[in-house]
């Protein structure tokens, strides 16, 4: 699996934003596509995850109710609607996938993007 991000950039804070996550190569239903982000100084942290079948999504605390993960099937595609974002909300953004039920750990996901950076102005 080959994963590809995009739609990073610099936002004030209350904006919102939309990553993609473009996948090629293997991509079953049961896999899990998850977003982690990684602030400078700090550890990879859990953001949203999803299936590919529809029937499962999760989110963090820190986020819910503000970002929105969806799929694409056909374009092979994730997307992380962010929302009401504030300055902690900086961070690496990656776009990962897990065949593992630890995929809310980022040694649970076998795969990687190569992650878009989100800065966020107050």
């Amino acid at each position: 699996v080959q994963l590809v991000e995009s739609g990073g950039g610099l936002v004030q804070a209350g904006g919102s934003l939309r990553l993609s996550c473009a996948a090629s190569g293997r991509t079953f239903s049961t896999y899990y596509m998850t977003w982690f982000r990684q602030a400078p100084g700090k550890e990879r942290e859990f953001v949203a995850a999803i299936r590919w079948s529809g029937d499962f999504t999760a989110y963090a605390d820190s986020v819910k109710g503000r970002f929105t993960i969806s799929r694409d099937n056909a374009k092979k595609t994730v997307y992380l609607q962010m929302s009401s974002l504030n300055p902690e909300d900086t961070a690496v953004y990656y776009c990962a996938a897990s065949t593992t039920p630890a995929w809310s750990r980022a040694p649970g996901n076998e795969y990687w993007g190569q992650g878009t950076l989100v800065t966020v102005s107050s």
